[in-house]
């Protein structure tokens, strides 16, 4: 988290989303996004294990796909111009769990992107 952090980067500990709750996520994220162009990177470890086992690096206690999908609906209007899914291991997930969960999040991100294109135009 260092290298993160001495670059400027607003990060959010599990630990204190699930203390403050997703909607502090998205005020915070809309709050540091501002309205200059944004790009997102989802890592699919943010996800608990129970909701994404195919990861190289899986985290106990991560957000479920319910609060995942509300962080990301709820930014909803901002400036997106790009987005990538991150963390994905096809060969830890036989049951393709994390396979069905990351594509819901893809989907999600192209609605962000898509709506955010068809508003700059």
């Amino acid at each position: 988290w260092s290298f993160s952090r001495q670059s400027g980067m607003r990060v959010l500990p599990m630990d204190e989303v699930q203390d403050k709750g997703w909607q502090y996520a998205v005020e915070e994220a809309r709050r540091v996004a501002g309205n200059g162009p944004l790009y997102l990177s989802f890592d699919i470890d943010s996800l608990d294990p129970s909701q994404a086992p195919g990861t190289g690096t899986p985290e106990a206690g991560g957000l479920t796909m319910r609060e995942a999908l509300r962080i990301l609906r709820g930014l909803r209007g901002l400036d997106f111009v790009g987005a990538d899914l991150v963390e994905v291991a096809p060969s830890f997930d036989p049951g393709t769990l994390t396979a069905f969960n990351g594509a819901s999040v893809l989907f999600e991100l192209l609605c962000l992107l898509a709506e955010a294109r068809a508003k700059r135009a």
